[in-house]
This record gives structure tokens, C-alpha cells and sequence, in this order.
């Protein structure tokens, strides 16, 4: 039996959402720009999508721009900003724990002239909201901070950032892409002016995203040519992709609290049986504002990320070290030394995270492999905690 429990990194495509999408792949494949009858059912299919991704997130049709996905729209974010209203400042500011998709294309406008401030967090992954307010200054023209941290889980006060940046004539930001389908994602509550999705991280297929951007806000185009997204994206609509994401949202929406519930539960579960049952185990991120469904640990001990993974694949466990777009590289995690973690420890990172389909008999059952593995790793290295 596998068990999956990886769905920070994707999520399995939900069966209504493929029958949604099915017929956009199949019967209605006009092109939503031509004139003609299919073009103009493909258009409609758009603009319906489009209007329902609005309701959801409380916002207005007109400030959804469909992408590829959560780091195009993140960039889009950063760079779009940052080349309209160059003429008004030059400085952005982040955090240390932000997707690769912020961090990166901050440090590229880092090169293109541009002043970035890191901004540092706690023990647990979070930004002190007083930390941002000693930064911001006149020239600042953005702030970028995720809503929920992709591999420690912890939960931003992005309401109480956002207020501090619009008081420093900032816009804001956030990279809502984990909290979609285990929190409250409202644009007007969260007083962003820009929030990023993408539909594989909640039941929807991959290569498709939403930028939100307020009324008002201009951006500069990254992808030129056709006049498509009301000329700020140019390129032939991905009409399948963005009808199987506005039918995965409205599903995680209607069952949102329901799933959240039954994961907090879950993920208790297992922070407690790891704790308990792993000697030198330490839960990463903050206790309690945190994902519902993301449980993420280090070993002391010498534990190596990568081999312990290895052996829980092959135990028939699917499991991540942090953030997918960063596997592959033997380098710590970035967010655990952000987090204050030596980097022996930070190498040893394991992230559980589960989803509307995890069981408690696969939890239970991973609660036996977990110990059994890390313990078989410690005695090649010879260490022992027990």
C-alpha cells in the first residue's frame, strides 16, 4: 500500500474537476479570442471561470488574471510592480522563508538595480510584524509575504502586514498558493493587493494559476504579444486548465472547513506519535498557527534528509524534505536556517503533509515505519538516541 503524503507539493486531480474539464479538451477546443461559435464558447467558458475564482476570493471578475501558475503569478507580482512604479521607489522588501519564486525574482531585481530587504523570522518561521515596520521607508514600493510557510506550515498576520504596508504607501502581496483549501482566502479580509494561487496544490491541475490584482494597481507585462487577460498576459488561454480551476476551487471552498477540521486532527496525531515515538525528533514551525495539514520535523542524530526519504519511499511512504521546487539540491533548507536551525539539523528535514483523501489507518501506519526507519538510519551512521 503507498501512502501519499506529499500533497504540499501537489495534490491528485479530483474527479469533478477532470469531468469539468473534459469537455474543453475534447468538444469545445475553439480559441477564446476568435469570432467565431467555438471560439465564443471557449470565451465563455473563461469569462464563467473567471467570474467564479472572483466570487470566491470576494473580489470583482476584472482583477483575476489567469497564468501557468504560482511562480509565474508570483513573478508577475514582483517584477509587474516593481516596472510600473519604478518612477516612485525602488525598494522591496520579503521574507527569508518565501517560495523560491519570490526569493529569486527578488534577488534578480536585486540585479537589475533595485534595493530587496530579507526579512528575518522567529524560531518558528514567522515575521514580527514590528521587524517590517523598521524597514519600510519612502522608497518602498512592495511587500511580499506568504500566507503559510510551504515546509515548516507556520501562518503569517498577513491582515496586520498588509495594514503596515498600505500606511507606508506599499502594496502588498501575499503567495496564498498552500493556504487555498485549508483556510479563509477573502482578498477584502486580508487587505492584499495582490494574492497568488494555483489549482494543483487544491484538487486542480497542473499549469494553471491566479494572480489577483486589485483595481487600480498597474503592471507591466511579462509576456508580451496578444491582448489576452485585458492585455496584461499575452498568449492563448489555457481554457481547460482555467474551468478545472475554478471547479477545484469552489469544491475546496464548500469543503473547506470540514477538511481543515478533520486534518487538524490528523496532523495532531501524528505531531504527537513522531514526538513520542522518535527520540531527538523536534517539531519545525510554530505550534499552533499552522497549516492543518502539514506536520514537519527534524532529527538530530546525524540524520540525512535525503536518505531518510529514499528509505520511507521504499517503505512505500511518499514524503518531502520542503519545498519541491528545491529538490535534487544537497544544500539545507533555506527556511530551517532561516529559522534559527544549525545546519546539521536543517539537513535532516522531513515534511508530512496530507490531504482530503489521508486516513487515520495511514497515519497510524507511518507512525510505525517513521521510528523503525530513522532508528535503522541512526545505527549506519552510528548514533543512537534511544
Amino acid at each position: 500500500m503507498r501512502i501519499y503524503m506529499d500533497h504540499a507539493a501537489t495534490t491528485p486531480l479530483r474527479h469533478e474537476v477532470l469531468e469539468a474539464m473534459l469537455p474543453y479538451l475534447t468538444q469545445v477546443y475553439g480559441n477564446a479570442s476568435s469570432f467565431h461559435a467555438e471560439g465564443q464558447a471557449a470565451r465563455h467558458a473563461l469569462d464563467g471561470a473567471r467570474a467564479t475564482v472572483a466570487g470566491l476570493l470576494g473580489c470583482k471578475p476584472g482583477e483575476i488574471l489567469f497564468t501557468s501558475g504560482g511562480s509565474e503569478a508570483n513573478t508577475t507580482a514582483l517584477v509587474g510592480i516593481a516596472w510600473a512604479y519604478r518612477h516612485r521607489g525602488r525598494h522591496l522588501v520579503v521574507s527569508r522563508v518565501e517560495h523560491p519564486s519570490v526569493l529569486e525574482t527578488a534577488r534578480f531585481l536585486a540585479q537589475q538595480g533595485f534595493r530587496v530587504t530579507e526579512l528575518p523570522v522567529d524560531e518558528t518561521g514567522r515575521v514580527a510584524p514590528e521587524a517590517l515596520a523598521q524597514v519600510l521607508d519612502d522608497e518602498t514600493l512592495l511587500v511580499s509575504i506568504q500566507m503559510a510557510n510551504n515546509e515548516v506550515g507556520t501562518l503569517q498576520p498577513v491582515a496586520e502586514l498588509a495594514r503596515l504596508a498600505h500606511a507606508a504607501g506599499a502594496f502588498f502581496h501575499t503567495d496564498a498558493v498552500q493556504a487555498a483549501g485549508q483556510l479563509p482566502v477573502d482578498v477584502r479580509a486580508l487587505g492584499c493587493d495582490l494574492l497568488t494561487l494555483s489549482a494543483h496544490k487544491f484538487g486542480g491541475p497542473k499549469g494553471a494559476g491566479v494572480l489577483y490584482v486589485r483595481q487600480g494597481v498597474e503592471l507591466a507585462r511579462l509576456i508580451h504579444g496578444g491582448g489576452q487577460e485585458r492585455s496584461r498576459r499575452a498568449g492563448t488561454e489555457n481554457v481547460a486548465g482555467v474551468v478545472g480551476l475554478a471547479r477545484a476551487l469552489e469544491l475546496a471552498v464548500q469543503e473547506r472547513a470540514q477538511v481543515a477540521s478533520r486534518l487538524e486532527v490528523l496532523r495532531d496525531r501524528l505531531i504527537a506519535g513522531v514526538l513520542e515515538a522518535v527520540p531527538g525528533a523536534r517539531l519545525t514551525g510554530h505550534p499552533s498557527q499552522r497549516l492543518p495539514g502539514l506536520a514537519s520535523f527534524v532529527f538530530e542524530g546525524g540524520i540525512d534528509g535525503e536518505s531518510l526519504l529514499m528509505r520511507l519511499d521504499l517503505e512505500g511512504v511518499a514524503a518531502s524534505s520542503g519545498s519541491a521546487c528545491t529538490s535534487g539540491s544537497l544544500e539545507p533548507s533555506p527556511v530551517l536556517l532561516a529559522c534559527g536551525l544549525p545546519v546539521e539539523l536543517a539537513r535532516s528535514g522531513l515534511r508530512l503533509s496530507l490531504g482530503t483523501a489521508t486516513t487515520e489507518a495511514e497515519v497510524a501506519r507511518v507512525l510505525e515505519i517513521l521510528p523503525r526507519t530513522v532508528a535503522q538510519l541512526r545505527k549506519v551512521h552510528g548514533a543512537s538516541l534511544a
